[in-house]
């Protein structure tokens, strides 16, 4: 069974993106050598990306263009784009689902492979943990308050409780969080 892993980086007041789509430039305030390496290490992991469309289409846009270790793996990786309308831009090794997503993820996961991961997409990924699928939440907190923006975690979803598995503090004052969905 494969596990369903998410990754995203999220300031000290909870935003993933800033108070327009794309507005990431607080990512910069930790990117360095140790999250490139941490980045690096679990692309090793990942058998398929899904995304949300919109995050799909933003990817496309700037990965198909970059030329790196990670855009190898990021453009190598099978990659699927939830959307509920069906369409979606094209992708190296990409294809779409539309519909039930739950149904479509429970199915997937229940393939042999390498886990499957959710970069951003916090409106799938609220989808996910209100239907109990999300295994693993991975963090990057991000010691900036932005004062607004999207926040990753919705109001709307359901409680589900995790365990601490990694705390790793990076030079650049992020610090990697890693979450196990507690069970029993």
């Amino acid at each position: 069974m494969r596990r369903l892993v998410t990754w995203d980086l999220m300031t000290l007041d909870g935003c993933f993106e800033g108070p327009t789509p794309w507005s990431l430039d607080f990512h910069t305030a930790v990117w360095g050598d140790e999250l490139e390496a941490f980045s690096l290490e679990q692309l090793e992991e990942v058998g398929t990306l899904l995304f949300g469309r919109r995050t799909f289409e933003g990817m496309a846009d700037y990965w198909s263009n970059e030329t790196s270790a990670i855009a190898d793996r990021m453009n190598a990786a099978e990659k699927i784009a939830a959307t509920r309308n069906g369409t979606a831009k094209t992708w190296t090794n990409a294809r779409v689902l539309e519909g039930d997503i739950a149904d479509h993820i429970e199915d997937l996961k229940a393939t042999d492979g390498k886990d499957i991961f959710v970069f951003g997409s916090a409106d799938l990924m609220a989808t996910l943990l209100t239907n109990g699928l999300v295994d693993e939440i991975r963090l990057c907190l991000v010691p900036i308050v932005l004062g607004g923006g999207n926040p990753l975690f919705k109001a709307d979803g359901v409680r589900t409780d995790f365990n601490l598995i990694e705390s790793r503090p990076f030079s650049s004052g992020g610090v990697l969080l890693r979450y196990e969905k507690r069970t029993g």
